[in-house]
């Protein structure tokens, strides 16, 4: 394995200007100077508020809930993980059971952190906590969804199958899996 430059300078920003803005995105244009000298203009998705979750919620120890919602990206309905932005003044933690109650209908006793990732950190600044959510039981918060919400209980030990259908294919979702399967392992 080769060695990691963890000290590299970072570029300075002389300028940043906000060149769109719609209800949801802010898109910046930032004048950069490399450590080099080289000088570049770049683009990103800036992102706002304390960022996301996505819950991995376990019925018992072989069965997780996903839920089927409308992507408008790519305008098709797709399975995946409950998910949501992290309220101010929320923790991740208590911004995952709230999404859990508001999209699933479920309330966990247990969260645990697996990772945060980032979506094309070279042009998003959003993050997303990825929880397990264990111990559950019923309980509903109103959410804000413009449609009810179709949950989906799914095996763990199906996770090939899952990866095989069309409509499970958000990359967040499977790097979910992929933690998942290793927190299940050192579980163990």
């Amino acid at each position: 394995m080769s060695k990691i430059d963890s000290n590299k300078e970072l570029p300075i920003i002389h300028a940043t200007e906000v060149v769109a803005k719609s209800k949801f995105f802010k898109i910046e244009k930032l004048d950069l100077e490399f450590s080099n000298g080289e000088t570049r203009e770049f683009e990103r998705m800036a992102g706002g508020g304390q960022g996301a979750v996505m819950i991995i919620a376990l019925k018992d120890a072989d069965t997780m809930l996903l839920i089927r919602e409308y992507a408008c990206g790519t305008h098709s309905y797709q399975l995946g993980f409950p998910k949501g932005l992290i309220d101010p003044g929320e923790t991740p933690e208590q911004a995952a059971n709230r999404e859990l109650q508001e999209e699933a209908g479920y309330k966990a006793e247990n969260l645990h952190r697996l990772h945060s990732v980032h979506m094309a950190p070279t042009f998003f600044n959003a993050q997303m906590h990825i929880l397990i959510a264990e111990n559950i039981s019923p309980q509903t918060l109103e959410g804000d969804e413009p449609e009810p919400l179709e949950v989906i209980e799914w095996p763990v030990s199906a996770v090939d199958e899952l990866l095989a259908r069309k409509d499970f294919v958000e990359a967040r979702c499977i790097a979910a899996l992929l933690l998942l399967q290793k927190w299940m392992k050192d579980k163990i």
